[in-house]
């Protein structure tokens, strides 16, 4: 069988519990540089937000979920880990923004130059860069 025709994994879609939808979207948006095209439900329960490739799923309390950022269980976790191609642009821009950036870039020692935002729930994502 050729690679091609191979069963590949091609993207992934975390799944955040949010406090609000709206203001979470909003932020996603305006601070993160993502987009969306339409809430589900009414009132609004479910929204996909995306940036490029990748999109995550926010999902709003009406039905009983809460955020539970990974940080609450462990201060050095992540939510998600994006990986992009220009990691000091991308830096610059969400700065511009004015998300909350809680560490600058920084080349890792396991091979990536990388900076963490925070949303409104506590989520943190971090986006880095392969240095190789």
């Amino acid at each position: 069988m050729s690679e091609a025709k191979q069963p590949q994994a091609l993207n992934i879609s975390p799944y955040f519990f949010v406090s609000d939808l709206t203001a979470a979207a909003e932020h996603y948006r305006d601070k993160l540089g993502f987009a969306f095209d339409r809430y589900w439900g009414d009132p609004p329960v479910f929204v996909m937000v995306r940036r490029d490739r990748v999109q995550l799923m926010l999902r709003g309390p009406n039905y009983g979920g809460r955020p539970q950022p990974n940080r609450a269980l462990d201060c050095d976790t992540w939510d998600a880990y994006l990986y992009v191609r220009d990691v000091d642009a991308l830096h610059a821009e969400l700065g511009r923004r004015g998300a909350t950036i809680l560490r600058p870039p920084e080349d890792q020692v396991y091979g990536c130059r990388d900076f963490e935002v925070q949303d409104l729930d506590g989520y943190v994502i971090c986006f880095g860069q392969d240095l190789g």
